[in-house]
This record gives structure tokens, sequence and C-alpha cells, in this order.
């Protein structure tokens, strides 16, 4: 049996994200966490001071995972062993630790968000230089859009059980034989898009017609601040 070398801070963190995935109904208290993780509630409090800080962590560390995921998955242009790479998420239930988080409404839930776009404009834009992902003239749109859609299959997650039986929110989901519908029909949408090239550059043309050609003035501009 291998031995368990987290920190007690990171046995508790590991813990609050496994709480917070698979608990049914409610948020899980500090006496929860507390005894997933093998230690006192005192414990939870001395080394992250209040929930607030915990979901913090937590919420830093399934980013940072999220990120070298990604961030490995775009850049790799030979022997990307896809299956592998989900495997590669580790024993946490990150999908589903995401689908509970993201519920929430708070400046913690908003960073978190916030975070995960950044990260995502970061990988999207190595996969461009790779030779992995197609250049756009608006990253951070396109991986907002791209954010949102696949929190949004996470949140709706038992639909997609329901009809292409697959459980996203299980670890090793993606990895197993039961993803193939899934997985072929998300690359059918990535890799080779739904809509004709001449039917696209048609639609092109109508948003040029209806809100001007896209310009970077436009990209700048902080949507909370547009009157």
């Amino acid at each position: 049996m291998p031995t368990d070398d987290r920190t007690t801070k990171a046995k508790i963190r590991d813990a609050a994200i496994t709480e917070i995935a698979e608990r049914p109904v409610g948020a899980p208290t500090v006496r929860d966490i507390a005894a997933a993780a093998g230690v006192s509630p005192g414990s939870v409090i001395h080394h992250y001071g209040s929930m607030d800080g915990l979901h913090q962590a937590c919420n830093e560390h399934v980013a940072s995972v999220i990120r070298a995921y990604k961030s490995e998955a775009v850049s790799t242009q030979q022997g990307f062993d896809l299956l592998g790479a989900l495997r590669g998420l580790g024993d946490l239930p990150i999908a589903g630790y995401l689908a509970k988080a993201a519920l929430g409404d708070s400046p913690i839930v908003a960073k978190l968000i916030d975070d995960l776009i950044d990260d995502a404009v970061a990988y999207t834009e190595l996969g461009v230089a790779a030779g992995t992902i197609s250049p756009s003239p608006d990253p951070r749109g396109r991986a907002t859009v791209l954010m949102m859609w696949s929190l949004g299959g996470m949140l709706l997650n038992q639909h997609i059980d329901r009809l292409l039986g697959v459980d996203l929110t299980d670890p090793e989901a993606l990895a197993s034989p039961d993803a193939e519908r899934y997985t072929r029909s998300a690359l059918e949408i990535m890799g080779r898009g739904i809509l004709t090239d001449d039917y696209a550059e048609q639609m092109s043309r109508s948003l040029d017609a209806a809100y001007g050609p896209i310009s970077t003035d436009s990209l700048n501009e902080d949507p909370e601040e547009t009157p």
C-alpha cells in the first residue's frame, strides 16, 4: 500500500474537494471535512483560517490541475496520449467539484471562473503556437464561450449520463470505453466544426454587417463598464 506523504494541509484541501464533489445535497461543514481528512475541526481552521479560505485553496488547486493537464494536451504535437492524459488528472473528483462550485454566487466563485478563463486563454495560445489549435481574432472571447460550454456540460451531467452513458464527474470516465460517443462527438465539433466553410463565411459576413468588423478596441472593452 503506497504511503500517503501529503501534508495535513493538503489532506484537508483534498478532503474538502471530495466532500464538495460527492455530497448529494448541501455544503459540507468544517466537521464533515475534518472527519473526512482524519483531523480535528480546529486543525481545519488552523490551516485555512475559515471556510472561505479553504474554498479559495480548493479553487486554486483545481485550477492548477486543469491548467497543467490542458497545457500539456494542447502544446504536444507528437505522441500525445489522450486517454493517458485524462487518467493523469488524478484521483480527485475535479469535474464533480467544478459542477458544484460553479453554481455558487460569490466573489470566490467569480475568481475561480476568471482564473479558469485566464488559464484557458494561455493554454489555447500554447496550442496556437504549437500548431494544434487555430488562431482566433478574439482569444479571450473564444476561451470564455468554450469554458461556459464545458462547465454547462458538467452542471447537466445527469442528462449527458442518461443520453450518452458517461458520467463526466467520474475522474476515470473519459478514459473508459463508455466515453467513446461523448469524446467522438466532442472531437467532431471541436476538430471539424458543424457549419460548412461556405456557410460559416456567409455567417461571418452577416455578423460584420450587423456589428461591424471585429476590432482590437472592442475586444478590450469591459462589458461590466459598458453603459
